[in-house]
């Protein structure tokens, strides 16, 4: 069972990791504008940013791990554990992004990692 949890938690990190790059990203290049007639520069900019592009390209890569993961156990117990990385993007989103921690962000975490514990003693 080591094998599928460690394979889990590489995807995890890889999404994660791609998530926050996204967030820089798009940080950087304001609000998207999606009007038809401002789509295509919009686009331009986007799929010319670099973190933005890391970012795709990790979510990418952890959906290989992921699919590696449920090729191996049910989804009914993969996918709740993949809750882990709502607790890792509120954290790498305070530490990384100066995103603020608030006590009712805290406690929807507590709730998530308790979940985590009872499906994976399930």
């Amino acid at each position: 069972m080591l094998t599928p949890l460690l394979l889990l938690l590489v995807a995890v990190a890889f999404s994660v990791t791609g998530e926050l790059l996204l967030k820089y990203g798009v940080d950087r290049v304001g609000v998207l504008n999606l009007e038809l007639a401002k789509l295509l520069p919009t686009l331009v900019r986007v799929f010319s940013t670099p973190a933005i592009l890391a970012g795709f390209t990790l979510i990418f890569t952890g959906s290989i791990f992921w699919l590696s993961v449920i090729s191996r156990v049910p989804l009914s117990y993969a996918y709740p554990l993949l809750s882990t990385s709502y607790v890792f993007v509120v954290l790498g989103s305070w530490f990384f992004l100066g995103e603020t921690l608030t006590l009712h962000r805290i406690v929807g975490v507590l709730i998530i990692c308790t979940g985590v514990v009872v499906v994976f003693r399930s």
